[in-house]
């Protein structure tokens, strides 16, 4: 009896370990899926005061948006790119928000840099990054910057670059996830889509 407690028990702390341990790869993510729901995390904002994630869902529909982080060249093309079609994502009805690891105050300048009005959340302990399942162990390259831009929280996961449309109740309606960091959404289809969803 006391051999098959100790089977059970090792088996169990090995799905345990499995579980919290990350993908190595951007390409091995498990994305939560289209009609699933976000989960209701508390996040940072630039003022570094939290926030649940659901409060400001039920707002309205939303681009939700996650990026590498400020210091992230592409990161910043697609942010810059999603200032330029505010307007028009507004105006059909949408919000957007954009979480990235770094730092409450990293994400003042990335506000800045990148002429962005709308709203920046930090995840920079990366539960909900993990929880919406596109956290992945970073390459060790670019470790020692994901430290410095997240204020020494964050040393080892990235989240995949990935746009979801959700609607006030939290609930997947679209989603883009990109495994090479290089490629992104483009606005024009971004556009196209939220046009379909209305």
């Amino acid at each position: 009896m006391k051999k098959l407690f100790f089977a059970v028990l090792v088996a169990l702390s090995t799905v345990a370990t499995a579980q919290s341990s990350l993908p190595k790869m951007a390409s091995d993510v498990a994305p939560l899926l289209i009609g699933e729901k976000i989960p209701n995390n508390t996040l940072k904002t630039s003022e570094n005061a939290a926030v649940k994630i659901s409060d400001l869902l039920r707002k309205k529909k939303t681009v939700l948006v996650f990026y590498r982080g400020g210091w992230c060249p592409y990161c910043n093309m697609h942010l810059q790119a999603l200032a330029e079609a505010e307007k028009q994502i507004l105006d059909l009805g949408y919000q957007i928000i954009a979480i990235s690891p770094d730092a409450s105050e990293n994400l003042k300048i990335t506000e800045e840099k990148d002429k962005v009005k709308y709203t920046l959340l930090s995840d920079s302990e990366g539960e909900f990054t993990k929880a919406v399942g596109i956290a992945y162990e970073a390459p060790e390259n670019y470790k020692s910057v994901i430290n410095v831009h997240s204020k020494g929280i964050n040393t080892n996961f990235l989240p995949v670059p990935s746009v979801f449309i959700v609607n006030p109740d939290s609930e997947i309606l679209f989603e883009y996830i990109a495994p090479d960091f290089k490629h992104r959404i483009s606005t024009e289809l971004l556009v196209s889509v939220l046009k379909n969803l209305k």
